[in-house]
């Protein structure tokens, strides 16, 4: 398969994103007899690379040293290891967060996403590695601009829309967005024909 036509039918994947398309998603997983497990992205992943290559993945697993034990205390103090599976994006952690680096914390796609690689590795971060790069990425997005996300397909959309379309209303919006799903869902069921 070439990069053009793996890169149009991940781009055509991340348009499905309602419970009911995600579901479909799982479907094509299931005819294709992948697993099922994972986010959306994971699932994306799956189905081109099995297209692409023709192999079966399954979701990676991280390694026990990224892993907390079911007897350990989540601790919140700078020192202490973000450990996946005691580590939790909740109230009380934004709050230790915004101790530490200031009242404009977030949690960020891009934090969870560093986190998510440093577990990848064997790497847990502490919470003040995690505050430290939270803090350079914050100061480095003042400076540049990043690109959304390629799963948050519905922002690009909106944000490319209102470019060209200054005085659209949320209704104009909505509508154009739901033939812009279906047209990607047509394509998706339409290339994907051939595996299934």
């Amino acid at each position: 398969m070439s990069l053009l036509r793996t890169q149009l039918i991940r781009r055509h994947l991340y348009v499905l994103e309602t419970v009911r398309e995600l579901i479909l998603q799982k479907v094509y997983c299931v005819n294709l007899h992948l697993s099922t497990k994972g986010t959306k992205v994971d699932l994306i992943d799956r189905i081109v690379h099995f297209i692409k290559i023709g192999e079966k993945t399954n979701l990676a697993q991280y390694p026990a040293k990224s892993l907390s034990n079911r007897h350990d205390k989540p601790a919140l103090s700078t020192e202490a290891l973000m450990l996946k599976g005691s580590y939790k994006n909740d109230l009380k952690t934004r709050l230790f967060f915004k101790e530490i680096i200031g009242p404009h914390f977030h949690f960020t796609a891009f934090g969870i996403d560093w986190l998510k690689s440093r577990w990848a590795e064997a790497n847990p971060p502490t919470y003040q590695e995690f505050a430290n790069m939270w803090i350079t990425e914050y100061e480095l997005r003042k400076i540049y601009s990043k690109t959304p996300k390629k799963e948050w397909a519905y922002i690009n959309f909106v944000k490319g829309y209102l470019s060209d379309h200054k005085h659209a209303t949320r209704s104009d919006i909505l509508n154009a967005w739901n033939i812009e799903r279906t047209k990607h869902k047509n394509l998706v069921a339409q290339f994907l024909k051939g595996y299934l």
